[in-house]
């Protein structure tokens, strides 16, 4: 019998795969026609999802996870982005979950930080 994973365990699945490293899990876990937006860019489909999750994960320290919410097939997590380039940044992920795959996410934090130490590590 195969379980299907609630928006919450796809939530904690995702971040922890994230901050490991680990993008096939996330691969697995997102939808192919995932919908990303976000404070540095947006991606369309599941390719330039991970290629921006990637990039980010070049700096990635930590993912300090604060609270997270789940409401049916929505869950939203505060949490510190903490980079090797940047002080940690307070952000916001708000996720959508349909049929066991997360199909759109808005992530929304104070970019001045990351951007000027992308700019001082160029």
């Amino acid at each position: 019998m195969t379980t299907t994973k609630s928006a919450r365990e796809l939530a904690e699945t995702y971040f922890a795969a994230w901050e490991a490293g680990e993008f096939e899990t996330i691969r697995e876990l997102l939808a192919d026609d995932v919908d990303f937006v976000g404070a540095l860019g947006t991606a369309s489909g599941v390719e330039e999802a991970l290629a921006g999750l990637k990039g980010l994960g070049q700096v990635l320290e930590k993912i300090d996870v604060k609270v997270r919410v789940t409401e049916g097939d929505e869950v939203i997590t505060w949490f510190e982005l903490c980079t090797t380039i940047a002080p940690p940044a307070p952000t916001a992920n708000w996720m959508h979950v349909e049929n066991g795959r997360i199909t759109r996410i808005r992530v929304t934090f104070d970019p001045r930080g990351l951007l000027a130490g992308i700019e001082k590590k160029a």
